[in-house]
């Protein structure tokens, strides 16, 4: 019987810092699935495996960095150290820099005591499945004694200097030469995270009148009540400066969510829908289409059809977007919560990339973000998160697909429900769609309170 244990979920590893799977010893263990399995792929002759290392500013992140290089290192690949860079900075460096693989150790927008891994392969984009599951594998059935490298074949680690200058540089050159930010005044939230350096160096030096928050990480306060999952942060500084508007980064980096000169909110749904829009103007949307999640709002489908643009769902979670991008030949995909996915640009979701493409938007169009934002009209939406204390399969829960029937039945044709396990936390989200608030909100609780009351 196979003794394997489930490490990845849906975005890489995650846990609590020191806690399974997110203990040294085990992440000590990933790194040498990692670099048995580079060391096993053909490569070019006398090549060195080299993988790119970089994390987010939470303490625990120096602890789980010298371990995943000892790790590599005990294999005999090299390691380059980044220091704090943001998700996406690893998916371009990786395959910039011509390496094996990058990994960035972060735990996105969870809070501090929360770490977790990401792999990227040579081309910038995260590791398939199945090398996921290889990796799982060899961490719980092989004897790794029998592969350590020796003397003279053991990796080194070494830190680069020039990684944040590489990545803002490249985030730059999405932006177009013949326009700037020069007039517009912009709230940036960094959410303490690993943007604090270079997010403000990129819109600063493309002209704006920035004033920045969430740019002082202590370990402890990555995403404490700031940044892409606290946007009223940044609609309050924005009221209080008079901004035109303001952008709000997640713990890496690799989502974003603005507020206009008014202080009302503009997810990812809308910015999806403003990028679109203003790609298939230009006839630079193949397929004239787009990609979102289960999660997406029913609106921005509505939305879409007007200007003759299709959207595709997947599953929840950028990598299937950018799996469902790669296969048939889209650009741009993305998340209600703020994973934008432009692959002209960016094999991964990238925040500074998706908010340097709307504020391209506005000043090609000469529109502000309040009348942008307008493109798309939001269906009352209810969305609970409920923690639980373990996971079945839901259709195994008795009662529960009564439940939902009776559920849908009330939604009397005008709307959607969709339940799901989030990847990365001890979660269940229910999301209700309709046209009446008040009824998709009962529902909602109905569900959220049984579902809590089987599984805890």
């Amino acid at each position: 019987m196979s003794t394997v244990r489930r490490l990845f979920g849906t975005d890489g590893i995650r846990g609590a810092a020191n806690q399974f799977p997110m203990t040294p010893d085990l992440v000590l263990k990933v790194g040498q699935a990692l670099g048995l399995i580079l060391r096993q792929m053909p490569g070019r002759q006398g090549h060195k495996r080299i993988v790119l290392i970089g994390k987010d500013t939470r303490l625990s992140g120096y602890m789980v960095e010298q371990a995943l290089a000892s790790g590599l290192n005990s294999m005999g690949v090299g390691v380059q150290l980044t220091g704090p860079l943001p998700t996406p900075g690893i998916g371009f460096l990786a395959r910039n820099m011509r390496v094996d693989a990058g990994v960035i150790i972060s735990a996105s927008h969870n809070v501090y005591h929360d770490n977790g891994i990401k792999i990227f392969g040579a081309d910038g984009f995260k590791i398939p499945d199945s090398m996921e599951r290889e990796i799982e594998r060899i961490v719980a059935e092989v004897d790794i004694l029998n592969h350590l490298a020796g003397g003279e074949s053991i990796g080194r680690a070494r830190r680069i200097d020039d990684a944040a200058g590489r990545y803002i540089v490249y985030v730059k050159n999405s932006f177009p030469l013949n326009i700037s930010l020069e007039g517009l005044r912009i709230v940036l939230d960094c959410a303490n995270g690993a943007g604090y350096k270079v997010a403000p160096a990129i819109f600063s030096e493309l002209g704006a009148d920035l004033i920045v928050i969430g740019d002082e990480p202590n370990g402890y306060n990555i995403n404490d009540k700031s940044g892409a999952l606290h946007p009223s942060r940044v609609v309050e500084a924005v009221e209080r400066y008079r901004a035109d508007l303001g952008i709000s980064l997640d713990g890496d980096g690799d989502r974003v969510i603005m507020c206009d000169d008014k202080g009302v909110i503009v997810n990812g749904d809308h910015i999806l829908a403003i990028c679109a829009t203003h790609l298939a103007k230009k006839k630079l949307l193949p397929q004239n289409t787009i990609v979102a999640t289960q999660m997406s709002n029913v609106g921005l489908d509505l939305a879409m059809k007007k200007h003759g643009i299709y959207v595709v769902r997947t599953d929840v979670g950028d990598k299937n977007v950018v799996e469902a991008m790669r296969q048939n030949g889209y650009t741009l995909g993305g998340e209600q919560s703020g994973h934008i996915i432009n692959l002209d640009h960016s094999t991964t979701g990238d925040g500074c990339v998706a908010a340097l493409n709307v504020l391209a938007a506005m000043q090609t169009e000469g529109k502000a973000l309040a009348d942008l934002k307008n493109i798309m009209e939001d269906v009352p939406q209810v969305l609970i998160n409920t923690r639980v204390n373990k996971r079945r399969n839901l259709s195994e829960i008795v009662g529960y697909e009564k439940m939902i029937e009776k559920s849908e039945k009330r939604l009397n044709g005008e709307g959607r429900l969709f339940v799901r396990f989030s990847g990365t936390e001890a979660v269940i989200r229910v999301l209700v769609e309709g046209p009446d608030r008040i009824e998709i909100g009962k529902v909602a609780e109905e569900i959220a309170r049984f579902l809590q009351h089987e599984l805890s």
